[in-house]
Protein backbone atom coordinates (compact mmCIF):
# COMPACT_ATOMS: atom_id res chain seq x y z
CA UNK A 1 0.00 0.00 0.00
CA UNK A 2 2.75 2.50 0.92
CA UNK A 3 4.66 1.51 -2.15
CA UNK A 4 1.72 2.51 -4.35
CA UNK A 5 1.19 5.72 -2.44
CA UNK A 6 4.75 7.00 -2.84
CA UNK A 7 5.66 5.67 -6.25
CA UNK A 8 4.69 7.48 -9.41
CA UNK A 9 2.87 5.56 -12.05
CA UNK A 10 4.74 4.77 -15.22
CA UNK A 11 2.23 6.84 -17.16
CA UNK A 12 3.03 10.07 -15.30
CA UNK A 13 6.78 9.47 -15.45
CA UNK A 14 6.99 8.65 -19.13
CA UNK A 15 8.03 11.49 -21.34
CA UNK A 16 6.20 11.84 -24.61
CA UNK A 17 7.73 9.58 -27.19
CA UNK A 18 8.71 10.93 -30.57
CA UNK A 19 9.22 9.05 -33.78
CA UNK A 20 12.97 8.27 -33.93
CA UNK A 21 13.32 9.77 -37.42
CA UNK A 22 11.48 12.95 -36.41
CA UNK A 23 13.66 13.31 -33.32
CA UNK A 24 16.90 12.65 -35.22
CA UNK A 25 16.06 15.21 -37.90
CA UNK A 26 15.01 17.77 -35.28
CA UNK A 27 18.23 17.25 -33.30
CA UNK A 28 20.32 17.80 -36.44
CA UNK A 29 18.34 20.95 -37.20
CA UNK A 30 19.00 22.21 -33.67
CA UNK A 31 22.68 21.33 -34.11
CA UNK A 32 22.77 23.49 -37.25
CA UNK A 33 21.04 26.33 -35.41
CA UNK A 34 23.51 26.33 -32.51
CA UNK A 35 26.66 25.80 -34.61
CA UNK A 36 27.33 29.54 -34.60
CA UNK A 37 26.58 29.83 -30.86
CA UNK A 38 23.31 31.70 -31.54
CA UNK A 39 19.92 29.97 -31.49
CA UNK A 40 17.23 32.55 -31.99
CA UNK A 41 13.46 32.60 -32.35
CA UNK A 42 13.68 32.88 -36.14
CA UNK A 43 15.70 29.64 -36.33
CA UNK A 44 13.28 27.96 -33.93
CA UNK A 45 10.37 28.99 -36.16
CA UNK A 46 12.10 27.67 -39.28
CA UNK A 47 12.69 24.34 -37.54
CA UNK A 48 9.12 24.09 -36.25
CA UNK A 49 7.66 24.92 -39.67
CA UNK A 50 9.92 22.39 -41.42
CA UNK A 51 8.93 19.68 -38.95
CA UNK A 52 5.22 20.43 -39.42
CA UNK A 53 5.50 20.42 -43.21
CA UNK A 54 7.79 17.40 -43.60
CA UNK A 55 6.17 15.16 -41.01
CA UNK A 56 2.55 16.38 -41.18
CA UNK A 57 2.36 17.14 -37.47
CA UNK A 58 0.47 19.88 -35.67
CA UNK A 59 2.16 22.94 -34.20
CA UNK A 60 1.96 21.71 -30.58
CA UNK A 61 3.63 18.42 -31.53
CA UNK A 62 6.30 20.25 -33.52
CA UNK A 63 7.00 22.54 -30.56
CA UNK A 64 7.26 19.57 -28.20
CA UNK A 65 9.58 17.88 -30.68
CA UNK A 66 11.79 20.99 -30.85
CA UNK A 67 12.01 21.05 -27.04
CA UNK A 68 12.88 17.34 -26.86
CA UNK A 69 15.42 17.74 -29.66
CA UNK A 70 17.04 20.73 -27.96
CA UNK A 71 17.50 18.65 -24.82
CA UNK A 72 18.86 15.68 -26.79
CA UNK A 73 21.25 17.96 -28.68
CA UNK A 74 22.51 19.51 -25.47
CA UNK A 75 23.33 16.08 -24.04
CA UNK A 76 24.66 14.49 -27.23
CA UNK A 77 28.32 13.61 -27.52
CA UNK A 78 28.24 13.48 -31.31
CA UNK A 79 25.77 13.54 -34.20
CA UNK A 80 26.38 10.07 -35.62
CA UNK A 81 23.55 8.35 -33.80
CA UNK A 82 21.17 10.91 -35.32
CA UNK A 83 22.60 10.75 -38.83
CA UNK A 84 22.42 6.95 -38.68
CA UNK A 85 18.62 7.31 -38.40
CA UNK A 86 18.37 10.23 -40.86
CA UNK A 87 20.24 8.39 -43.61
CA UNK A 88 17.27 6.01 -43.88
CA UNK A 89 15.25 8.78 -45.57
CA UNK A 90 14.68 8.66 -49.30
CA UNK A 91 16.86 10.74 -51.64
CA UNK A 92 14.30 13.56 -52.06
CA UNK A 93 13.71 13.73 -48.30
CA UNK A 94 17.45 13.96 -47.65
CA UNK A 95 17.90 16.80 -50.12
CA UNK A 96 14.88 18.64 -48.67
CA UNK A 97 16.40 18.13 -45.21
CA UNK A 98 19.75 19.59 -46.32
CA UNK A 99 17.88 22.51 -47.86
CA UNK A 100 16.25 23.10 -44.48
CA UNK A 101 19.66 23.02 -42.78
CA UNK A 102 20.83 25.69 -45.23
CA UNK A 103 17.68 27.72 -44.54
CA UNK A 104 18.47 27.58 -40.81
CA UNK A 105 22.14 28.53 -41.07
CA UNK A 106 21.56 31.28 -43.63
CA UNK A 107 18.61 32.80 -41.77
CA UNK A 108 20.93 35.36 -40.16
CA UNK A 109 22.41 36.30 -43.58
CA UNK A 110 25.87 35.12 -42.51
CA UNK A 111 27.86 32.11 -43.66
CA UNK A 112 29.60 30.79 -40.60
CA UNK A 113 32.43 28.26 -41.21
CA UNK A 114 31.23 26.05 -38.34
CA UNK A 115 27.76 25.87 -39.85
CA UNK A 116 29.11 25.05 -43.29
CA UNK A 117 31.38 22.36 -41.85
CA UNK A 118 28.45 20.81 -40.01
CA UNK A 119 26.34 20.67 -43.16
CA UNK A 120 29.22 19.12 -45.12
CA UNK A 121 29.64 16.53 -42.36
CA UNK A 122 25.92 15.72 -42.24
CA UNK A 123 25.86 15.39 -46.04
CA UNK A 124 28.71 12.90 -45.92
CA UNK A 125 27.06 10.87 -43.18
CA UNK A 126 23.64 10.68 -44.87
CA UNK A 127 25.04 10.30 -48.42
CA UNK A 128 24.05 13.62 -49.99
CA UNK A 129 26.58 14.83 -52.56
CA UNK A 130 28.35 18.19 -52.44
CA UNK A 131 26.59 19.06 -55.69
CA UNK A 132 23.14 18.36 -54.23
CA UNK A 133 24.02 20.36 -51.12
CA UNK A 134 25.30 23.26 -53.23
CA UNK A 135 22.12 23.26 -55.31
CA UNK A 136 20.04 23.21 -52.10
CA UNK A 137 22.02 26.19 -50.76
CA UNK A 138 21.51 28.08 -54.00
CA UNK A 139 17.74 27.49 -53.86
CA UNK A 140 17.67 28.90 -50.31
CA UNK A 141 19.81 31.89 -51.27
CA UNK A 142 17.55 32.59 -54.28
CA UNK A 143 14.65 32.89 -51.87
Amino acid sequence: MFKKLFSKSKETEAAPTHDPLHLAVAVLMIEAAVADQHFDENERNIISKALRENFSIIEADADALVEAAAEEQKNAVDIQRFTRVAKEMGRAEKVRFIETLWRIVLSDDERDPYEETLIRRVCGLIYVSDRESGEARQRVEAG
